[in-house]
């Protein structure tokens, strides 16, 4: 039987139809979580939204807090891409870190980011998974950031990955502090501003 290679390559029609249901429950669960919370929202609801059954998610997922850990990835995984494409703009790495470091804090006002990211997570899915997959997609961006800005002499050189989980865990608390103030963008602004200057801070002296 003549089998062509590409057709060997590509997905059957099923697993095609499956890879499509677990992007329908994600961006559906994606959608509700972040409008209501965890809490306020059922397995239920989220299978009549995205069109399958209870029989496709469990297929997919343990339960609730399984799908919502996978929303909480998807998340996650477009925060790094803004963040990333917002730092691409910058004129040197420290500008780029400026840059992206600013791009995260905007994104936390965006209700998903608010509500999934930074208040459901860490109670639903606990501190210490919360905190490795918020590394699992930060923490890269923000050590090739630091190095490249000390290998441009804009930044002393230091132990990268120390001064990487520092700035991180300041940029969490930061983010936190955003997400649960309700004053119109000046918690945002005045976080904003304080992180420029530690960033400034950090640039290393001009040799004469």
């Amino acid at each position: 039987m003549d089998v062509k290679r590409d057709d060997l390559r590509r997905p059957s029609r099923k697993a095609q139809q499956s890879e499509a249901t677990l992007a329908l429950l994600i961006a559906e669960s994606r959608r509700l979580f972040a409008e209501r919370g965890y809490a306020g929202v059922g397995t239920e609801e989220i299978v009549r939204a995205a069109g399958v059954t209870r029989g496709a998610l469990y297929h997919h997922f343990g339960g609730k807090k399984d799908l919502f850990r996978a929303a909480f990835e998807d998340v996650e995984r477009d925060l790094a891409q803004r963040v990333a494409a917002r730092a691409a703009t910058g004129g040197d790495p420290l500008e780029a870190l400026h840059a992206g470091v600013q791009a995260f804090l905007d994104a936390c006002e965006d209700p998903a980011v608010q509500r999934i990211a930074l208040i459901d997570a860490p109670s639903v899915l606990g501190w210490e998974q919360w905190r490795e997959i918020d590394l699992k997609y930060g923490f890269g961006l923000m050590q090739g950031a630091l190095q490249a800005a000390m290998e441009a002499g804009l930044i002393e050189r230091q132990p990268v990955r120390a001064l990487a989980h520092l700035l991180l865990g300041g940029l969490d608390e930061a983010a936190l502090l955003v997400a649960r103030a309700d004053d119109h963008g000046q918690t945002r602004r005045e976080v904003g501003h304080a992180i420029a200057r530690h960033l400034d801070a950090l640039r290393a002296p001009r040799r004469e």
